[in-house]
């Protein structure tokens, strides 16, 4: 049994917008498995440099990277404002497209319902709400950027 594509890719999205952690789906001889908030996996590259003596180099960096990620979510958090995290693993967009005006800027009034950015997640663009209203006062993460699931992104002082 075939799987089509555009059922796949439905599934796919269902998925990304559920609470499910982990989905197992095998048919024949087709087989998915979908996984998604476990700890990230550090892995090596699946071509070694041309030098042996440079593996051991190779370890390292993982541990500062790693080191690196806490410190935003170890930053201070005001209790004034509200947190807006990231539903899922993804890239980071301001805007609709490169040459479009980003959705939101620092200061402006934000609405429920408002797209505020889109994560990309799997080649699928997935605009993120605003749960509820304010002033956007901080925006946490870089244009084009990776993020963590529940990562925060920005930063309202509700209305």
């Amino acid at each position: 049994m075939a799987i089509d594509p555009q059922e796949l890719r439905s599934l796919l999205e269902f998925l990304s917008g559920s609470d499910i952690q982990e989905l197992k789906l095998e048919v024949d001889d087709f087989r998915l498995e979908v996984r998604r908030n476990l700890p990230p996996v550090v892995s090596m590259p699946a071509v070694l440099p041309p030098t042996v003596a440079a593996m051991p180099t190779l370890a390292p960096p993982p541990e500062p990277a790693a080191a690196a990620v806490p410190p935003p979510a170890a930053a201070a958090s005001r209790s004034d404002l509200l947190e807006i995290r990231a539903p899922m693993v993804g890239t980071f967009y301001r805007a609709p497209s490169p040459g479009d005006p980003p959705f939101v800027e620092i200061g402006s009034r934000v609405t429920p319902g408002q797209t505020i950015c889109i994560l990309e997640a799997m080649k699928l663009m997935n605009e993120i709400e605003a749960d509820q209203g304010g002033e956007l006062v901080e925006i946490l993460v870089e244009n084009g950027t990776p993020i963590e699931y529940d990562q925060v992104l920005m930063r309202l002082r509700p209305a």
